[in-house]
């Protein structure tokens, strides 16, 4: 995914310049809360049992930029980190995203959304390469760690609205 265009949602995560990760996000955010404010889709309603509804994805993108503003923040000033372990399925049942408040989750995700854009803004140039690892030995630097991320957010609205990237 990190070497070759998805062949899911479409996006060319290698050709991602560092430089754009923060419009991205925020590009991304605009699309869910376009998504969550809309009435073209029930935003609870899942298309099929073992897939997760509109709402639910918002609240997990919205716990996704969360989750990597605090991995981001460990990269930066720890060598080398290793991130805790996040069930993301835990999450959405703990959570109970189904039942959460699609107005409220469209804010939250669009404020989550800036602040992690606003992180990746302060990046400098020799910090695009401190590393970080997940538990399941998965490394990234802080380039990688922001095209994964890119990938990642760009795919779950792609699982909801079908539309790939160009």
């Amino acid at each position: 995914m990190l070497e070759r265009p998805c062949t899911g949602c479409g996006l060319d995560t290698a050709a991602v310049a560092r430089q754009d990760v923060a419009a991205m996000v925020r590009a991304n955010a605009a699309s869910w809360a376009d998504l969550l404010a809309g009435d073209a889709a029930p935003p609870r309603e899942r298309p099929r049992p073992d897939v997760w509804s509109p709402l639910e994805y918002a609240c997990h993108v919205r716990d996704v930029f969360s989750l990597f503003a605090i991995r981001l923040e460990l990269m930066l000033t720890q060598d080398d980190p290793v991130f805790p372990n996040w069930d993301q399925d835990e999450t959405a049942v703990a959570e109970d995203y189904g039942s959460q408040d699609p107005a409220r989750v469209g804010v939250e995700l669009a404020h989550r959304a800036e602040a992690l854009a606003r992180a990746f803004e302060r990046v400098d140039g020799a910090g695009w390469a401190r590393t970080g690892s997940r538990s399941d030995g998965a490394s990234f630097t802080v380039e990688s760690f922001a095209r994964y991320l890119v990938h990642d957010v760009v795919h779950h609205l792609h699982d909801v609205t079908g539309v790939t990237s160009e």
